[in-house]
């Protein structure tokens, strides 16, 4: 049973906290009853991916402690772009893009935290509903003498982005503004006195905490978690395909079941504790594993991890599928499928499009690579030449064709 004082131990002891504004007064609130933090989230996909994971966790954790919530989808500020870890100007939406993103965004978080009426329950609001009625010579009048442009210049999103020599737009430059402004908004409206979010936004979060202590002489805090790469340098949230996103019709169960599974064996206790709820001493037990039984761990992680994402089936399921097809060897169901028409088998199709098309290589220059490693495998038996034709010959008497590169990725090929 956790108390709302608990939240900042759990995120030492998981290692979720990076930086806080003022750690002992950020203490002292949580210990006093329930407090009301945001975390903000643009809405540039129809989905958010591992990456965003970690922010959400923290988050969950938070309710589960007595506090409450809001997620903050960035209605207007997708507008804008935050030019931070960007090197280029964002895309453009329509308004009705940035609705259906945002529909499809609270799919995610309605997997990880509980919305509703209660003291804890979490919100979802929209900074578009303040910032798209902003005039534009008020704002200027009233905020902008609060912030200083050398100030914001050392902020590595604008330091950064001038230091390459690539443009860095005043639509851009705005973005700091209208974030400091979401906090002091959330302030007044809701009582929000915290933020969250990955420390690539400290500077950001800084001004929010900043705006509300010159506008409202009132004291708010920052907490940023780490941005987490893997030991070998890669950054958390992508696989060999593409982003590993959070919503099943982007990216499936068994994928993401398979991308925990593969953690390397130096990260798996950091994505344990992060990652999943499991009991500190269980973490303890895993991390006492050595040689082949860190798989054990690893399949733990997988299993949580998919659970908490896709539901107890769903990873039921994909824990089976990998067993059969790693396990005994067989092309179990539940493998990602791609259907292929029966004109364009009967024609042929080169290997290398094929695996790519599976999502088993990013680009078609990744597939032949991978089949001149000696790595890609039709029916388990071993592609030499990325010339090779696939037909309907390939096909089985089980009715597909199976598609494997290396020994942990595979997919099936249906005839349409």
């Amino acid at each position: 049973m956790t108390s709302t004082s608990d939240f900042l131990h759990i995120m030492q002891e998981r290692g979720f906290l990076h930086q806080c504004t003022d750690i002992d007064g950020l203490r002292k609130q949580l210990e006093s009853g329930t407090v009301t933090c945001y975390t903000g989230y643009d809405a540039t996909a129809t989905s958010l991916h591992a990456g965003s994971l970690l922010s959400i966790m923290m988050m969950r954790w938070f309710q589960k402690c007595g506090h409450r919530p809001i997620v903050l989808m960035g209605g207007g500020t997708t507008k804008v772009g935050d030019p931070t870890g960007k090197d280029e100007s964002r895309k453009m939406l329509s308004d009705a893009d940035i609705d259906n993103n945002i529909a499809g965004i609270r799919k995610v978080f309605q997997k990880f935290i509980t919305f509703g009426n209660s003291p804890t329950d979490a919100l979802m609001v929209n900074n578009a509903e303040w910032l798209e009625k902003i005039n534009y010579i008020e704002f200027l009048r009233d905020y902008g003498p609060h912030f200083s442009v050398n100030r914001m210049l050392t902020m590595d999103s604008v330091r950064l982005r001038l230091e390459r020599e690539q443009s860095l737009s005043f639509l851009e430059f705005n973005y700091m503004l209208l974030q400091a402004y979401d906090f002091l908004e959330l302030y007044r409206r809701y009582g929000c006195t915290a933020q969250f979010g990955g420390s690539d936004q400290w500077g950001n979060i800084i001004g929010g905490v900043d705006l509300v202590r010159r506008i409202l002489q009132k004291e708010s805090f920052g907490l940023t978690c780490p941005l987490l790469t893997t030991s070998s340098g890669k950054k958390m949230g992508k696989s060999a395909t593409g982003a590993v996103w959070l919503n099943d019709d982007m990216f499936s169960a068994y994928d993401y079941y398979q991308y925990w599974r593969n953690t390397e064996d130096t990260d798996v206790v950091r994505m344990l504790k992060i990652y999943t709820e499991l009991p500190m001493d269980e973490i303890a037990r895993l991390e006492a594993l050595r040689g082949g039984e860190i798989n054990e761990a690893k399949k733990i992680l997988a299993f949580e991890a998919t659970r908490m994402c896709h539901g107890q089936k769903a990873a039921e399921d994909a824990a089976e599928t990998a067993r059969k097809t790693f396990e005994e060897g067989g092309a179990a169901e539940g493998l990602p499928t791609i259907k292929i028409e029966n004109k364009a088998l009967s024609e042929g199709i080169p290997a290398f499009v094929l695996f790519k098309d599976a999502g088993l290589a990013a680009s078609g220059g990744e597939a032949r690579r991978l089949i001149a490693g000696g790595g890609a495998r039709i029916n388990d038996e071993k592609v030499d030449n990325d010339q090779r034709i696939v037909t309907l010959a390939d096909v089985g008497n089980d009715g597909h064709i199976k598609l494997s590169a290396g020994k942990k990725k595979h997919a099936l090929v249906v005839v349409a």
